[in-house]
Order: structure tokens, then C-alpha cells, then sequence
């Protein structure tokens, strides 16, 4: 049920600062209360879900200091799994082979015509993909929470604000960093593209505000 939940929030499906009414979820998915509640009490641990007393279970909401937060953890996992793929197990290039596929898979879902929010999914896979390869349950667990973060930081983008070029080239210069080994080069990489979603996701929260103001 935690896993159900936690995909609906991801895909958009409630919004930020949402309630969550448990006697309607509960319907809506033919499951016990208790069994919503269980799930729902996860998602508060995992921050995707926020207790308010006296008022009920919201959806979380992310300004600009929680996308920064999101992004720096997110690079701190991605680099130690890239690094235990590199150093330990020794599976750069099996990786490597697998990014350069779902490279391939979202340029040719661009070329179809694919909307901003599969394109912004797609680009996240790739970065699943690395931290699964480290084969670290930890390390998944606490990924598998801040991409669903980071997806709900994009779930809203418009095709023409998530710039997929860009995002190409930069995982393409990653996977060729772990083909080659090359620890530092990809410290950087990894580094910039985080910064570049970042300055994507801020530049959409003032352009919004801009609107709403």
C-alpha cells in the first residue's frame, strides 16, 4: 500500500499541500483503515506526506532550500554507488552499457513527441539505474524516497521547460565517465547535473510566482 501511495504522489496524482482524507483512500483502494494508515504513517516518516495535529495527513510541499536539500542528497548517493560499481565490483562497464541505453530510450521518446513528464522520468530512471547497480538496499531505500521527491519537483514541468538535449549530453558524459574509470571527471558531472535540475526547478518556482503575483 506504501509503495501504491507513494507512486500516486510521485505521478502527480495528489498535489503538493494536499489533503489526504483516510475514510475516502481507504474506499477508493478497497483496503482497512488501519492498513491506509500504516502506509500513510511510512510516508510521513519518508517526508513525502506531512501530520499536521488537529488537522489531518498532507501532502509535502518543496520550496527552494528542500529542492537544494533533495539534490545534495541525491548526489551524495549517486557518487558513493558509482563508486562502489567502479572500485569494488568492478561493473563500469556493464553500467555503463545499461545508461547508454536509457540515454538512447529517451532521446527516441523525444523524437516521438513524448511529454515533458516522461521525459522527466526517464531521466530519473537513469539515475535509479546507477544507484541499483551498487546492489545496496540502504543506498536504494534512501534513493527510491528522494527520487520520488525529485518527481514531484518535476510532475508539473510543460515539454517546452525540461530542456532534454541538455540532459542527454550531460548523461552521456556520465556514462562515458564510469566506462572510463575516470572517479574525478565524474564527481564533476554528476555534480553539474545536479546543479543544472536544480537551477531548472528554482528558475520554474519564480516563473510561477512571477504568474501567481
Amino acid at each position: 500500500m506504501a509503495r501504491k501511495l507513494r507512486d500516486l504522489i510521485a505521478h502527480g496524482s495528489f498535489a503538493p499541500g494536499q489533503q489526504l482524507l483516510e475514510v475516502d483512500l481507504a474506499k477508493r483502494f478497497g483496503v482497512s483503515r488501519g492498513v491506509l494508515r500504516e502506509a500513510m504513517q511510512r510516508l510521513t516518516q519518508e517526508g513525502l506526506l506531512i501530520s499536521r495535529p488537529n488537522r489531518g495527513v498532507f501532502v509535502a510541499e518543496f520550496g527552494v532550500e528542500e529542492v537544494f536539500d533533495i539534490y545534495t542528497a541525491r548526489l551524495a548517493i549517486e557518487r558513493a554507488a558509482c563508486l562502489k560499481v567502479i572500485d569494488v565490483m568492478g561493473g563500469a562497464a556493464e553500467l555503463a552499457d545499461a545508461l547508454d541505453e536509457l540515454t538512447d530510450r529517451l532521446e527516441e521518446r523525444r523524437a516521438a513527441g513524448a511529454g515533458g513528464d516522461e521525459l522527466a522520468w526517464l531521466d530519473i530512471e537513469f539515475h535509479e539505474r546507477m544507484v541499483a547497480a551498487a546492489r545496496s538496499p540502504r543506498l536504494n531505500r534512501m534513493h527510491a524516497t528522494l527520487a520520488t521527491e525529485s518527481r514531484m519537483c518535476l510532475s508539473s514541468f510543460e515539454s517546452s521547460a525540461y530542456p532534454v538535449p541538455e540532459r542527454i549530453a550531460e548523461h552521456r558524459e556520465i556514462a562515458a565517465a564510469i566506462r572510463d574509470q575516470n572517479v574525478p571527471n565524474l564527481h564533476r558531472l554528476l555534480a553539474e547535473h545536479m546543479d543544472h535540475a536544480v537551477a531548472m526547478i528554482t528558475a520554474q518556482f519564480a516563473e510561477r510566482e512571477g504568474a501567481g503575483a
